[in-house]
């Protein structure tokens, strides 16, 4: 650890992440894409925009037998991934590399996978953004909007491999109509901050060449009303390494 990181304890400490003191640092979106992850033994799984390797890492320990890889394009980011697996001696089933969202699948050198999880920017338009620190900047902006993630996540799964992505709540029209035509059987779970606050994000699970129907799964609530703390479903995904559960 240096100036520019600090380190932090995540999964209830089941895994431990250096990350930029200054720039974006992994939270809760992290934590529940990685418990959305229900990839099965010898399953190959992408974590594209993987950042310091947050939602893979803790979906390696929650996922054993599974293998994965990290796709980042930010050069810091990249080596704070790469340190991460070391220190978590996860070498010989996670690895990070270098991509781009906006380059060709092929460039990756890789055979499709057969999941993939992404937390992609949440914003395309710079307007949109009130003053980021430029350290976060690229966390928070799509390269290529979310048209561009949603693409690559297409070309990188193979028929009936899974995709999985968390986003904003008011972004899944969009979200949709880009999955849509190469991806179906869509379960969408929303995340509610409290029973009587709408959805701030969603949790999206496609199957590509899927075709059954679009299931909306009851929303997983975050914090009991008018208090601070986690709800008890919240609190076992995040803690205790429950799944968040796509039944």
């Amino acid at each position: 650890m240096t100036d520019q990181t600090q380190s932090d304890a995540i999964l209830g400490g089941r895994v431990r992440l250096l990350q930029s003191a200054r720039g974006y640092r992994a939270g809760m979106d992290a934590a529940l894409l990685a418990a959305a992850c229900d990839a099965q033994p010898g399953e190959r799984v992408l974590d594209l925009g993987c950042g310091p390797g947050a939602v893979m890492l803790a979906a390696a320990v929650r996922r054993p037998g599974a293998r994965f890889t990290g796709i980042e394009a930010d050069p810091e980011a990249l080596a704070l991934a790469r340190a991460n697996i070391d220190l978590n001696a996860l070498a010989d089933r996670v690895e990070a590399l270098a991509g781009d969202v906006t380059l060709p699948f092929s460039r990756l050198g890789a055979p499709r996978f057969d999941a993939a999880l992404c937390n992609p920017p949440f914003f395309d338009d710079a307007g949109a953004l009130r003053g980021p620190a430029p350290e976060k900047t690229r966390a928070w902006m799509a390269t290529g909007g979310l048209a561009a993630w949603t693409g690559y996540l297409l070309k990188a799964v193979r028929d009936g491999g899974t995709l999985t992505v968390i986003h904003r709540a008011d972004r899944l029209g969009d979200l949709l109509g880009l999955l849509a035509p190469k991806a179906g059987s869509i379960r969408i779970r929303p995340v509610q901050p409290r029973a009587a606050a709408p959805a701030s994000r969603v949790i999206v699970r496609a199957i590509r060449g899927g075709r059954a129907p679009l299931v909306l799964l009851p929303p997983l609530v975050l914090h009991p009303d008018g208090e601070g703390q986690h709800t008890p479903q919240a609190e076992a995904i995040l803690r205790d390494a429950r799944p968040l559960d796509w039944g």
